[in-house]
């Protein structure tokens, strides 16, 4: 229904919640479902919404989101990028005439100088998109962009997610970095954190999906405790559920790591197998994920000789992905640090018993060590190599902790809980809005009281209609543009192409 319509008192019925339906414009910069938490978080937050009875618009950019079909009143609106970062070509310069305006040319130079662009760049179309739009949305959710281009007036009031501060990535990248080139690769790759953690303190709402990312929050980006809330998200217990019919095979262990990087543990997971499998031969490891060509991964598969004993397997269907996970004897997730761990839920979900480190948000998911799940300290291989002997050795154990993890996912983390949540921060932004633009609430005076309100299109703190585009943006506009040698962008590949 269009924003006319609507205003013309034509209705469609309500939504789930007994209100209006809302027309949400919910926005991701990385929209890819099958590597990544963004994109499986949009496409199942967007399906849950829609079956609530709202109108939800998934605005994003390359690699687009997939949305799920038979739902009239979701929809996809494209917002190209240049795609700097696609395969088989990544960090590929573009031919003279891809370029549309400034903010093409901003996106290259930041890249040729080993940032990465994407957050700012989206942001800035994305404000000047949504602003042509004005009226047609009652909500903007953001799914953490957090730039520069959403501050100030974008045409309707913003929620955002945080699934976990970036910085944290940034902190565990330098921790792990060896030699001064390779840790100045990784500040400025990460150089988009620190717009990050200033948009992240203007922000009116901001969600996000576990009571330790909420902390972090804080204490990372400096925003307001009574500005964040939680609102769990889940898997999708539908698809993810037990089948008997998927035979186990022996020995296999499953784990998804979407890139080669410290934060997700894998090289601590290969040294387990590594020693495990003195005790179970057939122990070996399916990861969802690309396979690293070098990297410390690389490195241990080839130490260990372990090359026949871990599989990567990439770009499968969520069917190949359900049954995969049913068909292992153990799913792990070794992370140093996760915002909520989607895929501990999903394997829980599937009843398969789970091995977990106790990295950030994952206790919080998983559950208590013996009860629903095996808990381990993160970046400890031994401890890893104790937990799946264990489990490999004790099926009893096995069907005991995964009858009880899908237990728990249905009672605490669904996709349904997830949007009914989302929604009513939504109508709580929106009513924030509207007190806002009251009449006394634009009236001020030298003596403390509330002072003018922004006129539309401007903000005192923020970027103006006509450029959207604050000193930190023309600073790094004007940046030398000398393409980045290959040290500056080692093992950017994997993080820009999730």
């Amino acid at each position: 229904m269009t924003a006319e319509a609507r205003v013309a008192g034509v209705d469609q019925g309500p939504a789930a919640d007994g209100e209006r339906p809302l027309d949400i414009a919910l926005l991701t910069y990385k929209g890819n479902p099958f590597c990544g938490g963004q994109g499986v978080y949009v496409r199942h937050l967007s399906r849950e919404l829609a079956r609530l009875g709202h109108r939800v618009e998934v605005i994003g950019s390359q690699p687009y989101p997939v949305l799920d079909e038979g739902y009239p009143a979701l929809t996809l609106t494209e917002l190209p990028s240049l795609d700097l970062y696609r395969q088989p070509d990544p960090f590929r310069t573009p031919g003279r005439d891809e370029y549309r305006d400034w903010v093409d040319a901003l996106e290259v130079a930041t890249m040729w100088t080993g940032g990465f662009p994407e957050p700012l760049t989206f942001s800035l179309r994305a404000r000047r998109h949504l602003r042509a739009r004005r009226g047609e949305f009652d909500v903007v959710h953001d799914n953490q962009t957090l730039g520069y281009g959403l501050l100030g007036d974008i045409g309707a009031p913003l929620v955002t997610t945080i699934h976990h501060p970036i910085t944290v990535d940034r902190q565990l990248e330098l921790d792990a970095a060896e030699g001064w080139q390779r840790r100045y690769s990784v500040r400025r790759w990460y150089a988009f954190t620190r717009m990050q953690k200033r948009v992240s303190r203007r922000l009116p709402s901001v969600l996000t999906v576990s009571g330790s990312s909420k902390q972090e929050i804080v204490d990372h980006l400096g925003v307001r405790d009574d500005r964040v809330h939680v609102v769990h998200i889940g898997a999708d217990t539908d698809l993810f559920a037990p089948n008997p019919a998927v035979p186990e095979v022996p020995g296999r262990i499953v784990t998804t790591s979407s890139a080669d990087v410290p934060l997700k543990g894998l090289v601590f997971l290969v040294e387990a197998l590594a020693k495990v499998r003195t005790e179970h031969p057939a122990a070996h490891l399916v990861v969802v994920g690309k396979r690293p060509e070098e990297g410390p991964v690389a490195t241990a598969i080839e130490r260990y000789g372990l090359e026949g004993a871990v599989e990567f397997v990439k770009g499968i269907s969520d069917a190949e992905l359900v049954d995969l996970i049913r068909s292992a004897e153990v799913a792990c997730v070794p992370s140093l640090y996760e915002g909520f761990s989607l895929p501990a839920a999903e394997a829980m979900a599937t009843g398969t018993p789970l091995l977990a480190t106790t990295g950030g948000a994952i206790p919080e998911v998983a559950g208590h060590d013996g009860e629903t799940c095996l808990a381990v300290p993160p970046g400890d291989a031994g401890a890893l190599a104790a937990g799946l002997g264990r489990l490999l050795g004790d099926r009893e154990l096995r069907v005991r902790l995964g009858r009880a993890g899908r237990e728990r996912v249905l009672r605490k983390f669904t996709w349904a809980r997830a949007a009914e949540g989302t929604v009513a921060h939504y109508r709580e932004a929106i009513a924030r809005s509207a007190r806002s633009r009251r009449p006394h609430a634009r009236t001020g005076s030298r003596g403390g009281t509330p002072t003018a309100a922004p006129t539309p299109g401007r903000s005192a703190a923020s970027p103006s209609a006509a450029s959207a585009t604050p000193p930190s943006v023309a600073s790094a506009a004007s940046a030398s543009v000398a393409p980045a040698t290959s040290a500056s962008v080692v093992s950017s590949e994997s993080r820009a192409t999730c």
